[in-house]
């Protein structure tokens, strides 16, 4: 969908942008491509410069509860430096690398309730107006989608994804925000489990993954988070197996200690590390669970199946309302 707005901080008069992502998702790490169109206005403009800025949608704690926020996550300049003639057409071609943290917002073509979105920003002549607004989408890793699809296999069911604002202690995040992905437990977990939460801070060489469970309490103990890390390569995916290894990490996640994780691993068995580490409560910068329902309640991924998204939380067509909201608001900006 294509969004255009007359850059009315300009003035009437003044260029249009309108900027058209090539179609289908990206992956993170990826490249993103398409075109940035401009339309020149009633005279004669310098262009200083067209930056694309990656945006999402996250929620946040504070002091007076929860709140959801626009929060940049990226900022690259495509163009710029030249003179648009009064009515002038002229399109600006563009690639971009996605950072390995970008969030997930779809799984097999289904979406999950994450927006994200690409902002056009236009420079001309001292002034700036941040264009147009169009959705983002991206699909998972290889490794990410084999690792979700196990979980399907073992019974686990997809309860909604959120993003949140923080930072998880421990771990190499780069983002200003992480991507939940929540999870309910199949009936042979229900009795030690409330939910599963999945993390995935890929980079370059590999991907984190952060398991952590909402554990019941017992008889004579509360109930309390236990947190496991794992680290996995992008290469030789195919070779794994991942429902068994998926079902080690899940076994060590369930039976740990109160306060206590696992350790860093990688996802072939034989080499596990097993140096424990205590589990900060706070490792969370800003913690909290799900805003605002998603009401998507997927049966599950068993056996590799398409997640089917019940009333997703969003819509893509209506990301540019979304943002719009934000922007009145005016003190919710990232």
């Amino acid at each position: 969908m294509v969004f255009k707005r007359l850059l009315g901080a300009i003035g009437v008069g003044a260029p249009s942008v309108d900027t058209v992502l090539d179609g289908g998702a990206v992956r993170p790490g990826g490249h993103l491509s398409g075109q940035v169109h401009l339309e020149g206005g009633s005279a004669a403009f310098d262009i200083e410069h067209i930056t694309l800025e990656l945006v999402a949608r996250v929620e946040a704690e504070h002091d007076d509860g929860e709140r959801e926020g626009t929060v940049s996550f990226d900022r690259v300049t495509v163009g710029g430096g030249f003179r648009l003639a009064e009515g002038e057409h002229r399109s600006v071609p563009f690639t971009i690398r996605l950072p390995w943290e970008t969030p997930v917002t779809e799984l097999y073509g289904q979406p999950l309730g994450i927006v994200l979105g690409v902002r056009t920003e236009l420079a001309v002549a001292g002034a700036k107006d941040r264009g147009d607004l169009d959705p983002l989408r991206v699909e998972p890793l290889p490794a990410q989608e084999a690792i979700l699809a196990a979980l399907g296999q073992l019974g686990y069911g997809f309860k909604s994804a959120d993003l949140e604002l923080g930072h998880i202690h421990g771990t190499a995040q780069s983002l200003p925000f992480y991507q939940e992905i929540e999870l309910t437990p199949p009936p042979q977990h229900a009795h030690a489990v409330n939910e599963v939460e999945v993390t995935f801070l890929a980079t370059p060489a590999g991907m984190e993954v952060v398991l952590e469970a909402d554990k019941r309490g017992g008889l004579f103990t509360g109930g309390h988070d236990a947190l496991n890390r794992f680290v996995v390569s992008h290469e030789n995916v195919a070779q794994v197996d991942w429902t068994a290894q998926v079902d080690t990490w899940l076994r060590r996640l369930i039976d740990s200690r109160a306060g206590h994780t696992a350790p860093h691993g990688t996802p072939y068995a034989p080499h596990d590390d097993h140096t424990g580490h205590h589990h900060d409560p706070h490792h969370h910068e800003s913690r909290q669970r799900s805003g605002p329902s998603t009401g998507a309640v997927v049966a599950g991924v068993a056996a590799g199946a398409a997640v089917g998204v019940a009333g997703g939380f969003i819509a893509a067509e209506v990301i540019d309302e979304v943002f719009d909201d934000d922007e009145d608001e005016g003190d919710d900006e990232g």
